[in-house]
């Protein structure tokens, strides 16, 4: 099965990561993985009642992360292999001007 997440920064920039052949994370480790990236990068939570969803996470790490750390291969990779792990989905794309996660 395919298996890729995007993020599209701008109508201009998006970055594209290919899963195929990567080892996949556990649901678990790729929460912790974006749990420690979440508080590594400083990022808030986007609701008001500061409950984070998986989803939201992964959006706002993608965010803080922008186009450095998105272009860095080691770096992404592991998020890609932790966003598609952590919502159990093969194929996830984020919409950061959107503000969405879609499957």
């Amino acid at each position: 099965m395919h298996s890729e997440v995007s993020v599209t920064l701008s109508p201009q920039q998006e970055f594209r990561f290919d899963l195929e052949g990567a080892p996949p994370m556990t649901h678990e480790a790729g929460r912790r993985w974006l749990d420690e990236q979440f508080t590594k990068l400083d990022c808030e939570p986007l609701r008001a009642s500061g409950k984070v969803l998986l989803a939201d996470k992964v959006l706002t790490v993608a965010r803080a992360a922008g186009a450095s750390l998105l272009a860095d291969p080691d770096w992404s990779r592991e998020f890609a292999r932790a966003s598609s792990a952590a919502l159990a989905k093969p194929v996830v794309r984020v919409d950061i001007p959107a503000m969405a996660v879609s499957f």
